[in-house]
C-alpha cells in the first residue's frame, strides 16, 4: 500500500510544471495615467507619523498618527476628500483609536434619532411573541424557565 502511495506522489510531483514563469503585465494604454503631486511622509524613531498625498485627479490625504492607544496600538487622525462622479465635494475627517473607526462628513447617513417611531408591525409581532410566552407550557426539568 506505501509503495503505491508513493508512486502516485512520485507521479504527480514529476507531472508537475517545473517552472512558473509569471504572465507579463498587461496596462491598459486607454487609461489616464493619473501623477502623484504630493507625496510626503515623515516617519520618527518613537512611532508617529505624518502623511500628505495629492494626486492630479483632486484626492488628498492628511493623516497623522501615533502609538498612544492601549497596548501601544496606533491612533490615527486626519481627512481626504475627492471630486465624487457626479461632482459632488467629498470630505471626510475621520480618527481612528480604540473606538474604532470614527468618518465624519456630511455626505455620511445618519440614523434616525432615538426614540423614534416603532412601526404597528413591529409593536404586533412584539406582543405575540409575548402571548407566546405566556401560553408555552413551564417545563423546570430543562433547567431554564
Amino acid at each position: 500500500m506505501k509503495l503505491i502511495i508513493l508512486a502516485v506522489v512520485a507521479t504527480v510531483a514529476a507531472a508537475a510544471p517545473q517552472s512558473y514563469n509569471a504572465p507579463e503585465p498587461r496596462y491598459d494604454s486607454s487609461r489616464e495615467v493619473v501623477p502623484i503631486l504630493k507625496d510626503q511622509r515623515q516617519q520618527e524613531d518613537d512611532g508617529r507619523y505624518n502623511l500628505d498625498v495629492e494626486t492630479g485627479n483632486g484626492i488628498v490625504l492628511a493623516q497623522s498618527g501615533s502609538p498612544q492607544g492601549p497596548e501601544g496600538a496606533v491612533v490615527k487622525a486626519g481627512q481626504y476628500s475627492y471630486t465624487a462622479p457626479d461632482g459632488t465635494p467629498v470630505v471626510v475627517k475621520f480618527v481612528a483609536d480604540e473606538n474604532g473607526y470614527q468618518p465624519q462628513s456630511d455626505l455620511l447617513p445618519v440614523a434616525p434619532e432615538f426614540p423614534h417611531p416603532i412601526p404597528d408591525f413591529v409593536l404586533e409581532q412584539i406582543a405575540f411573541a409575548a402571548e407566546e410566552d405566556r401560553n408555552r407550557p413551564r417545563d423546570d426539568s430543562r433547567g431554564y424557565d
